[in-house]
Parts: structure tokens; sequence; C-alpha cells
């Protein structure tokens, strides 16, 4: 088959063939640009935190007519009221162990500093985020030390809320370590967070910790994070409990209820919104944290499941308008021998040309659409794999839409070259 007949035919229909053109190039460069923002989305909500996820949960509560004083008193009063909390959720039944802790990971109570090696250094090496709580962090929220050494309980200290001290030792993430000393030598090495000193010497690096929080602002330091033995003291507290294997709801259940029951003085609330709760499973954390995430990557799905069907259906009805004025034509055709794989084949190879037309310019609209994205909202440079992805569709999908139409011009008679128009 020639394609000069074709391209004849083309020239005839310049309108239609623009507009379709058009269309397959703007549903290739969104779709595109859409899935690669689904992909990261994905990504996103799927990265592990480093923590024993399926068996932990985190209980904030709010103690009433406590210390409110910065006095040694009031604050050694507050830790007392800590610690007899924490062994109390440790006595459960269905808990293996518990420990107070500022926040976790995706909670989006963030504390972060600089981090510098030299007492004089002006700029910071990296910035990571603060967790402070009770020396057996490492172990209640399961995560893995690769060098140095845990906390022991000569290490933990205790500190008023708006009290400023240093803690001697630290335990980062693998993530900082390699940040501050890309030889892989941190284990010993000194540290100074926000111009504090004397510095803090690290004992120990973890496998991975994340940040509390995923805005945007954060991401170049989502795994940047410090564990510091030193329980803070306050009006309120939070607790990282982690619960026997398979026994998450019943601990769950069960802490608001024991802590009450020592002290019925406090706040806790077990119902209502995500909001208004103050006791979740790390699984709500984490669908509370990722929910724009998770809404936008459902959205550009939607999106690009409308477009693709929107292109598909201009196809269609493009190409039936074209076999309907062209049926004396085809008649004609087939009067002269052509059989009816000729003429399928005719409207596809049409097709093809105008989606290959298409393709390369929504190409080209891709790239641009994706370089216009990193620069307004700092996106990732998207791959040319998902172009090349989304050329194969779109061919795909323009010869499957067109498959129906031409299939009824392959069975026009003959005999429609006789008929009058």
């Amino acid at each position: 088959m020639t394609l000069h007949p074709i391209l004849a035919a083309l020239k005839k229909h310049k309108a239609g063939v623009i507009l379709i053109t058009l269309q397959i190039a703007l549903t290739l460069a969104i779709v595109c640009n859409a899935v690669f923002i689904i992909s990261q989305r994905v990504d996103r909500i799927h990265r592990p935190t480093g923590l024993d996820e399926a068996n932990l949960f985190q209980v904030n509560q709010l103690w009433v007519n406590a210390p409110t004083g910065n006095d040694q008193a009031s604050i050694d009063k507050l830790d007392a009221m800590q610690r007899a909390d924490v062994e109390i959720l440790r006595q459960l039944p269905d808990v293996e162990s518990a420990v107070a802790i500022n926040s976790l990971p995706l909670s989006g109570n963030n504390w972060s500093g600089g981090i510098r090696l030299k007492p004089d250094q002006k700029t910071s090496t990296a910035h990571a985020s603060f967790y402070f709580g009770g020396w057996q962090m490492v172990h209640v929220l399961g995560l893995q030390l690769i060098a140095g050494r845990d906390f022991t309980a000569t290490d933990q200290r205790h500190r008023g809320f708006r009290e400023k001290t240093v803690p001697p030792v630290v335990i980062v993430s693998k993530a900082l370590a390699d940040a501050l000393f890309p030889n892989g030598d941190a284990v010993g090495k000194s540290i100074y967070m926000n111009n504090d000193v004397p510095p803090s010497t690290i004992i120990g690096v973890v496998a991975r910790m994340q940040t509390p929080t995923i805005a945007s602002w954060a991401k170049d330091f989502a795994f940047n994070t410090i564990l510091i033995p030193a329980r803070m003291d306050a009006n309120f507290s939070g607790y990282a409990v982690r619960a026997k294997p398979g026994r998450l709801e019943a601990a769950m259940r069960e802490a608001p209820k024991a802590l009450f029951a020592a002290n019925p003085m406090r706040v806790i609330e077990t119902s209502g919104d995500y909001e208004d709760r103050t006791v979740h499973s790390f699984a709500e954390i984490r669908a509370y944290a990722y929910r724009a995430d998770r809404g936008m990557a459902i959205l550009m799905g939607v999106i690009c499941v409308i477009l693709l069907c929107v292109t598909g259906a201009g196809i269609v009805g493009l190409t039936s308008f074209w076999v309907g004025q062209r049926r004396k034509q085809i008649g004609i055709r087939r009067a002269l021998g052509a059989t009816q794989r000729d003429i399928l084949r005719y409207f596809q190879t049409e097709n093809l040309l105008i989606a290959g037309a298409g393709v390369v310019l929504g190409a080209i609209l891709a790239v641009g659409l994706n370089l216009w994205l990193m620069k307004q909202f700092a996106m990732d440079r998207m791959s040319l794999a998902y172009v090349l992805v989304g050329i194969l569709v779109l061919l795909l999908l323009g010869q499957g839409a067109v498959f129906a139409p031409a299939r009824r011009a392959s069975k026009v008679s003959p005999v429609e070259a006789t008929r009058s128009v």
C-alpha cells in the first residue's frame, strides 16, 4: 500500500486531522506527567520509616493540674509521672515495651536544627530532626542498629520542656552519618547541634529513621535524624508503645484504661476524628500523613483515564464520520479489486500517520511541561521512559479505537460504487 492516496485524503480533511493530532499530543503530554506524578506519590507513600510499623502505636496525653513551673522540683515531679506511665504501659499483657518520646516519624511534630562539625562553623553541614525520649528508643521503635552501641540506662537524662541542655551522646541515622562523615566513620565523632557547646558524641548509627514531617521544605533531610536519650518533661507527654505481634488492637484498648486507672487526672481521646484522637496506630499515622499524596494519585489517575477515553472516543467518532463520507469511494475500491483486509489496513495506516504526528508533538510538549513543573513546583526530572511508554500506549489506543469503524468500512459492498450520492 502506497501512502500517496492516504496523504491526499488527509489533505481534504485538514480540520479533523489537526484537531485529532492536537488531542493526541495534549493527551500524551498530560498523561506522561500525570503518571510520573502518580509514581512519585506512590513511592513516597510506601517508603519505609525504619520502624516496626506493624506493632507500633502512639499515646499522647495531657495531665490535669500537673506542675507547670520550670523549677527543678516541678520538672522532677513531671518526670516521675512520665516514668510511672511508661512502667504501667510496659506491664500490660499485650505490650512488649514502651518509651516516652516527643514525636514519631510522619506524626508532624517536628523538632529540627542545623548540625555542625566545628564550634565556630558558620554554615551547617546538614540539617536533622531530633527525637527526645527514653534510652530504650531503639528497641521499642524496632530500629536496626548497624554501627556502634545502643543507649544504656546511664546515658539517660531528663529536661524541662523549655530547658536547653546538650546531650553527651546521641545515635544518628545512616543518612545523617553519611552526610556528616562520608567515609563511614561517624561512630565516636563529635557534632554540634544548633550551635550548642559542648559537642555531642555519636555512639551509634541506625539503618533508617524518617523525620516527623513530610513537608516539601524538609525533603532534603527526610531521613536525617538524631536520637537523644533525654525525656522532655511538661504537663503533656507522648509514648511510643510496641505491642506483641498480633496484639496491637488489644494493646491499644488496654493502654488508655490502664493509664486512667493509675491517674484519672488526665485527658486521652480514644474516639472521634483523627485530629481529635490521641491514641493512634502507626498505620493510622501513615495514612493520615500521606492523605494528600493518596488523593493526588487518585485524582491524576482519574484524569489519565478520562483523557485516554476522550481521545479514543474522538478517534472512533472522526473515523466513523470519514467512513460515512467515503462509502462510495470505498465501494469503488472494492469494485476495482480491493479486499476487506486492504480497506482495514488503509484506515489503520491513516490513523497511524495521524497518531504518529500527534505523539511526536506530544513528546515535545511532555518534556516541556515537565521542565515547567520542575521550575514552578520543584518536581524531579521525568525519565524519558515515561514518554516512550506513553507513545506506545497512544499508538496502541489509536489502533484499537480505529478498528471498529475500519472494520465497518471493510464490509462496504462494491455495489456502493453504483449508488448516487
